[in-house]
């Protein structure tokens, strides 16, 4: 029996199972950004010196002279959120096959549902990298910045399942669209900067780690400008929707944008002037995954691709019925 007839058999997905998936999926590749800063910050990310085993010869912590038992689980635990996210992807894949099947042309989301499990392979791969490489500074900023796209193509993928497949139509004024590219563009060089700053500080995942050779306050100062320069675009744009008019609903995600990135800027500074302490890092992280969100959800929102499908064909669930 072919794969597609299998998935066929399962229940059309209902628009609320569809968020459902969609929203988890956007927790746990955000998640596991913040358990993976945990594993950093307490200098675990060695627990488990080898990979996908944890030690040779076992994939689980064992008692060892060299390793303490807490950062093994500590680095053991984030490897198991692995599992999660593998299953939460695994479901919005099969959601979006089994809405493919009954809507043949919707074949867009299955696309973007399979970024999800792809993803995954791929943070695996960079993963094993990571640990092998000894957390070289580069590898572990590849790492977070691939688990950074993935938090935004899990908001697009929200965003997919909730609309329909036609060529898209913009909801803003058409000078604000370079602008909003432009404010994604400076979000990636904020991104950017901030593995810098982080893989010169003191928070390498090891104590042993090579760090990357840079002043840290030369580095903070970048990250910092590139700050300004996003919240300055995002005042462009915002001029620009003022005067062109947009709706309602493109304001109140523009607003949140504000909200988080504002914050995320008071924390930084503060966790900076305090010498970067453990727990502020992992709040830092996970504000990073919130703008990432925010940002996104402003992009999705300002296309409009026409109304979700609302179910299954009528002509498909009255055969079901005819024979239940």
């Amino acid at each position: 029996m072919q794969l597609s007839s299998l998935v066929g058999r399962l229940p059309y997905p209902s628009q609320a199972v569809q968020r459902v998936l969609a929203v988890a999926a956007i927790i746990t590749q955000g998640g596991i950004g913040v358990t993976g800063s945990v594993v950093r910050v307490t200098g675990s990310g060695l627990g488990c010196p080898t990979w996908p085993q944890c030690f040779p010869g076992s994939m689980f912590p064992v008692e060892h002279p060299e390793y303490a038992m807490l950062n093994q689980w500590i680095e053991y635990g984030n490897r198991l959120l692995t599992i999660v996210v593998v299953i939460v992807a695994a479901l919005c894949v099969l959601a979006a096959w089994r809405i493919v099947l009954d809507h043949p042309g919707r074949k867009r989301l299955l696309a973007l549902a399979w970024v999800m499990p792809g993803g995954v392979v791929a943070q695996a791969v960079i993963g094993g990298i990571t640990v092998l490489a000894e957390l070289l500074w580069w590898t572990v900023a590849i790492h977070f910045l691939v688990s950074a796209v993935l938090v935004w193509m899990a908001v697009v993928l929200l965003h997919a399942f909730g609309e329909g497949d036609e060529p898209p139509r913009s909801r803003i004024p058409q000078a604000s669209r370079p602008v909003l590219a432009t404010l994604v563009a400076a979000l990636f060089g904020l991104l950017v900067a901030g593995t810098a700053v982080t893989g010169a500080g003191p928070h390498g995942g090891d104590p042993d780690v090579e760090r990357f050779d840079a002043p840290v306050e030369t580095l903070a100062d970048i990250h910092a400008g590139l700050l300004v320069v996003f919240l300055a675009v995002l005042v462009v744009l915002g001029v620009q929707w003022w005067r062109g008019g947009v709706a309602r609903s493109l304001w109140v995600r523009y607003g949140v944008v504000w909200a988080v990135s504002l914050a995320q800027g008071v924390l930084g500074s503060v966790q900076y002037r305090l010498g970067v302490p453990e727990g502020l890092v992992s709040l830092h992280v996970l504000g990073s995954a919130l703008v990432i969100i925010a940002t996104a959800a402003l992009w999705c929102a300002a296309r409009d691709r026409g109304a979700a499908v609302s179910g299954e064909p009528a002509a498909r669930r009255d055969h079901a019925l005819g024979t239940a």
